[in-house]
């Protein structure tokens, strides 16, 4: 059995899982992405003491602190500005490498998988980052789990090249609205300049893009090359702040080829589409980026780049003068093309 507690005190309702955790049981703390920082400091000195605590032999393990952001920086939607800054995972990025983990599952099945398997750990601290707002389901069960398992893979069926051919590009995701993005701009890819190969690559466990000495989930260079390519321009659509992905990947070889697109602290009331734009990480950006980083098609595309700022002039006014996002945008489905 279990119960829910639910008052608008983060302080409190953390307090609340820690004394409940100690006494045995387990227990998940859900809240808005911008105010989990109201608890910085009482997650500083719970990481601080799970990695004493296990060294201590009479310590019984507890169950871990798990923490659920749901309301998340890309869909404020009303509350604006003040509610989107996805800081903390970026936080949480500093412990010890054993205590924590960050999780971003970009459907509703790797959620499932991911809630699961933080539910049975013990002795860590696990943040998982998912908007509850209705979004496109990627991978059936069986898939998710074993894409979570891994931690990030290749999705084939999103790419237009098989996983031994060396794609000209790799669109990457990490986050639920960055997955969509990414997949909507390999679609506009692949209608626009259809012989560019695209691989695309999906990251759910964050903290597997260390290197294996930084952090126990980490790829060994063979496998994560294998995945991002030792030498291709790397689009990576990502949930947070750009500077965390070149902090978790600073060690890797081809790190010089990752090009991040997240928030970068332009924020306000407006449509989900358009806060992407804002930050330029919408579809229209990681095409134009894509198109810009691959040598050979940057003098050769240029009337596709202006169709891509096209778009983007034409969303610039239509979300102003309608309050809502253009029906390409709005009513876009994977396969099904991209609406006028």
């Amino acid at each position: 059995d279990g119960r829910v507690l639910e008052v608008l005190s983060e302080h409190l309702c953390q307090g609340w899982l820690e004394g409940y955790l100690l006494s045995g049981r387990h227990g998940l703390f859900n809240c808005y992405e911008a105010f989990i920082h109201i608890i910085d400091s009482m997650f500083n000195q719970h990481a601080k003491w799970l990695k004493v605590s296990r060294k201590l032999p009479w310590r019984a393990p507890i169950a871990s602190l798990n923490y659920l952001l749901s309301s998340h920086v890309w869909r404020q939607d009303h509350n604006g500005y003040s509610h989107q800054d996805p800081g903390f995972i970026d936080h949480v990025a500093n412990k010890k490498a054993d205590i924590v983990r960050v999780y971003l599952p970009p459907d509703a099945n790797t959620l499932l998988w991911v809630g699961d398997h933080c539910l049975k750990t013990w002795d860590r601290i696990n943040v998982i980052v998912a908007g509850k707002q209705p979004s496109p389901q990627w991978l059936d069960r069986d898939s998710a789990a074993k894409h979570c398992e891994a931690g990030m893979g290749i999705w084939s069926w999103a790419g237009n090249t098989d996983d031994d051919t060396s794609p000209d590009v790799v669109m990457a995701c990490a986050g639920d609205v960055p997955t969509i993005e990414t997949l909507a701009a390999v679609q506009l890819l692949c209608d626009l300049v259809p012989e560019l190969n695209v691989r695309v690559v999906n990251v759910v466990d964050l903290m597997a893009l260390q290197t294996q000495e930084q952090h126990p989930h980490g790829k060994p260079e063979p496998a994560f090359e294998a995945l991002f390519t030792a030498d291709k321009p790397i689009i990576f659509a990502f949930h947070g702040y750009p500077s965390l992905i070149h902090r978790l990947t600073y060690q890797r070889r081809n790190h010089q080829n990752f090009h991040v697109h997240g928030f970068s602290e332009e924020g306000t009331t407006t449509t989900p589409f358009d806060m992407t734009v804002l930050n330029k990480l919408d579809r229209y950006h990681l095409a134009l980026a894509a198109i810009t980083h691959v040598p050979h098609l940057a003098a050769t595309q240029g009337h596709v780049i202006d169709t891509l700022q096209a778009r983007l002039a034409y969303h610039h006014d239509y979300v102003r003068e309608h309050g809502e996002d253009m029906p390409e945008v709005s009513q876009w489905r994977w396969g099904q093309g991209n609406p006028e």
